[in-house]
């Protein structure tokens, strides 16, 4: 089992930034890709942003590509995302995610690819 703890959200003015973390607990040795979704009330689970468990090659939603930046250190079990030029429409909860998948075929941005979810922070961006 891996338990995984968001935090960082909160409320922040259009154009600021925030960033969230994600610890992480448990049979960390074994996960791979970690990820952050996003959902709005009534809307879909959106993805954001995943990383390996090298951190090399992140890969990253269009609509916050150039403005979030993902990150992990594996020595403190904890993964990142940087948000910056925050736009209303970025108001959400985010979720972090993690996969024990090692597979050549992992998609990204596909929630059912990952095993375990933290419970979320809410992030809300005012105009």
């Amino acid at each position: 089992q891996v338990q995984l703890v968001e935090s960082g959200g909160g409320l922040v003015q259009a154009g600021g930034s925030l960033r969230l973390s994600c610890a992480a607990s448990g049979r960390t040795s074994s996960t791979n890709v970690m990820g952050w979704f996003r959902q709005d009330p009534g809307k879909e689970r959106e993805f954001v942003a995943s990383i390996p468990q090298t951190g090399l090659i992140p890969y990253y939603a269009d609509s916050v590509k150039d403005r979030f930046t993902i990150s992990r250190d594996n020595a403190k079990n904890t993964m990142y995302l940087q948000m910056s030029s925050l736009r209303p429409e970025d108001t959400a909860e985010y979720y972090c995610a993690a996969s024990l998948l090692h597979i050549t075929t992992f998609d990204y941005a596909n929630s059912a690819y990952y095993d375990y979810w933290g419970q979320g922070t809410q992030v809300t961006v005012s105009s």
